[in-house]
């Protein structure tokens, strides 16, 4: 079994600009990945809307693959704490049930870049 499966924390750094994104794998394929989570420079922002209770607001996003530079699964590295370690520190939550059962039991199981609703901005189209 591949370790990107859906529902995997992932890290995605990209290229054309050099943006890097957190957040679970909804699908992969060959013509790229959907995820759903936030730019990590707005990880802090997000975990705290969460501690303060304010609505969730992580997006939907599918990036084509000729973007993506890499991916890995956000893991802690010695003593570092990987991403979703320091969520819950932040907010006392689990961020994948967050980032995943939410989205699959309003969407269906699919993402909406599956669907064709909603891409990762307007420099991705």
């Amino acid at each position: 079994m591949s370790p990107f499966r859906q529902g995997a924390l992932v890290i995605v750094t990209l290229t054309n600009p050099r943006e890097k994104f957190w957040g679970a794998i909804l699908h992969l394929s060959a013509e790229g990945v959907s995820l759903r989570g936030v730019d990590v420079s707005s990880f802090d922002d997000l975990a705290s809307q969460i501690k303060n209770g304010e609505p969730f607001t992580s997006g939907v996003i599918f990036f084509p693959m000729h973007r993506v530079e890499r991916m890995e699964l956000d893991l802690p590295e010695g003593n570092l704490l990987s991403l979703a370690q320091r969520f819950a520190e932040k907010t006392g939550q689990d961020p994948a049930p967050l980032l995943v059962s939410e989205f699959l039991a309003t969407a269906g199981g699919k993402s909406r870049a599956e669907h064709g609703t909603e891409h990762a901005g307007e420099k991705d189209r």
